[in-house]
């Protein structure tokens, strides 16, 4: 195992960070630093911008506009863009949908939807989660009962992020009731458009708007929107999570966000008082860092592990590891930021003009608590923590 980068993949790292610093707008930098969610039109303007260089799908195969980089290069693109901070490429379409089209899709398919996907011409949201099966995602309840050349779907989806932008959503749809749970489910592609389809935002707690509640009333989608075979869309669902699961440590976001702590930590407070001049604020900070360190180590094991060839066609249990490590240092960062900040971050986000309070300090300050309540979220989404330790304690204790 070597944790070495090349020559090559230095030389690399220094293209890929000269090409954000020329081409990131800087505008959008300052919004993603200053802790702020990046817009619809901000992914949108960067995602066309990778387009033209040829990096909007860094990880499809090259004959479909993928780049033809290793899982180390692909790494180093993509710490690169969280540390910037850059907005991070839609991965509804790009990481999920967009594997899933081009893996079991057919001709017409592909030619369809990909290159929308890549250039970010329709905005896709994911179908999975429901009132009744989150954790347990095969006990999906959703209904797609064919009749003739489409099928007719009702049910409802929950905790579906960016549904208010999208144009298409992926489903998983129970077909066939009397099978086992897993073996009754199909993949379809659903137009957003399509008479029968209402979305119902839910407010989160930071007082955003992100996730919401999708529901199908007699919605008839064509037959030629299903993915692969009727009944195989749980495969197809494993082999999207497995996707799902690519850098979904952070590390890149949680080194911009300590390099955030350092600058606003050598401020001074209203007290007069700097928060690095405080020893147990120091101790935390350190002991951050030298976490993420081993988190980065961790990641670039597995990364080593992908490159020669281990766990071929099936996840590498050790991403267990970095989603657990990788949730917990980006809400530690988020705790540091709300100990500088104090008392400023009171005011919060919650009205249409941004503010529910006259700034009383900084302008950095309102959005520091929004971000640290939004960041709850992260050791449930993407397979909860209590489910990750799950998989270690079988994968890799073998419990």
């Amino acid at each position: 195992m070597d944790l070495q980068f090349t020559a090559e993949e230095e030389d690399f790292r220094q293209e890929v960070r000269a090409f954000i610093k020329d081409h990131l707008p800087e505008r959008i930098r300052r919004h993603l630093i200053e802790g702020r969610s990046a817009s619809k039109d901000d992914i949108v303007e960067w995602t066309r911008i990778l387009y033209k260089k040829g990096w909007s799908t860094p990880r499809w195969p090259v004959e479909l506009g993928g780049t033809g980089w290793s899982a180390i290069k692909q790494y180093i693109f993509l710490e690169e863009g969280l540390a910037a901070p850059a907005p991070e490429l839609l991965p509804f379409g790009v990481s999920m949908v967009g594997p899933v089209i081009y893996t079991f899709g057919n001709a017409a398919q592909k030619a369809r939807y990909l290159p929308r996907i890549a250039n970010l011409d329709e905005w896709w949201c994911q179908g999975f989660s429901e009132p009744g099966a989150g954790s347990d995602l095969a006990a999906v309840a959703t209904r797609a009962v064919r009749q003739g050349d489409h099928y007719l779907v009702n049910g409802q989806k929950t905790w579906t992020t960016y549904a208010q932008h999208a144009d298409w959503i992926f489903c998983l749809c129970r077909t066939d009731t009397g099978a086992k749970k897993q073996e009754g489910i199909s993949f379809l592609l659903i137009d957003m458009k399509s008479p029968g389809i209402a979305v119902r935002p839910i407010q989160t707690i930071d007082g955003g708007h992100e996730i919401n509640e999708v529901f199908f009333d007699e919605v008839k989608v064509p037959v030629g929107n299903l993915v692969g075979e009727e009944n195989k869309g749980w495969d197809y669902a494993k082999f999207l999570l497995s996707n799902e699961r690519v850098g979904i440590a952070r590390v890149g976001t949680s080194k911009a966000r300590l390099r955030r702590l350092r600058e606003l930590a050598a401020i001074a407070g209203p007290d007069g008082r700097r928060a690095i001049d405080r020893p147990r604020f120091r101790d935390r900070l350190i002991e951050t860092e030298i976490a993420l360190k081993a988190l980065e180590i961790t990641q670039l094991r597995v990364l080593s592990d992908e490159a020669a060839g281990k766990f071929k066609g099936r996840p590498n249990p050790a991403s267990s590891v970095l989603k657990i490590r990788g949730s917990e240092l980006q809400q530690a960062t988020s705790e540091l930021l709300l100990d500088i900040v104090g008392p400023y971050a009171l005011p919060a986000q919650q009205s249409t003009d941004g503010r529910n309070e006259p700034p009383v300090g900084p302008d950095w300050a309102d959005a520091v608590a929004p971000l640290y309540f939004n960041l709850r979220k992260v050791s449930i989404y993407g397979g909860s923590n209590e489910i990750q330790r799950n998989i270690i304690a079988k994968a890799i204790l073998g419990l």
